[in-house]
């Protein structure tokens, strides 16, 4: 089974070992970093280590981050995936875009495939996502993608918006 993901503007494909520079020099931006990192500068050596993560639970459960390029210029512009925070039973979507790729709906089409391959594919009942209650670019995602406010509380001294999504029941009682 091909663990790169498409959807109509984008490819998703796993961050191979090769990629390390690309995945620090994503995480290591002043505009990704803001929120995603909190404000911390992640060392190359961190980045390894997420990246051999990333590789391990793709390896043993199917999941982890995902490279988004845009299929007409195949240059990474952001990554997405499924990550663990926060000691959560399972883990949770997660995204990060550069600045240029804001705000054209790359980061709503690339979480909305990690959804349908996370119930689909996975065959998770639910899904969790959080961010920073100041990063409401973040918020507006997961609002268009489905999920609900659920939670608002307090990590490490920051308020932190918790979104859930459920699997939906089809007609018949299935879920689909």
């Amino acid at each position: 089974m091909s663990l790169t993901l498409e959807t109509e503007r984008l490819r998703l494909r796993p961050i191979a070992d090769s990629e390390v520079d690309t995945l620090h020099a994503i995480l290591t931006d002043s505009f990704v970093r803001k929120y995603l990192c909190d404000d911390q500068i992640f060392s190359r050596q961190q980045v390894e280590e997420m990246l051999a993560e990333s590789q391990r639970a793709f390896a043993e459960e199917r999941w982890g981050l995902w490279l988004i390029e845009v299929k007409a210029e195949p240059t990474p512009i952001g990554f997405v995936g499924l990550w663990n925070f926060f000691e959560e039973p399972q883990p949770q979507l997660a995204y990060a875009l550069l600045p240029g790729a804001t705000g054209q709906g790359y980061a709503t089409e690339a979480a909305t495939r990690i959804l349908t391959y996370a119930f689909d594919e996975l065959g998770y009942g639910y899904l969790v996502a959080s961010c920073d209650k100041p990063n409401l670019a973040s918020q507006n995602v997961a609002e268009r993608i489905g999920m609900k406010r659920v939670e608002e509380r307090t990590e490490n001294g920051k308020p932190i918006v918790f979104f859930r999504i459920e699997r939906s029941m089809g007609e018949d009682g299935s879920e689909g």
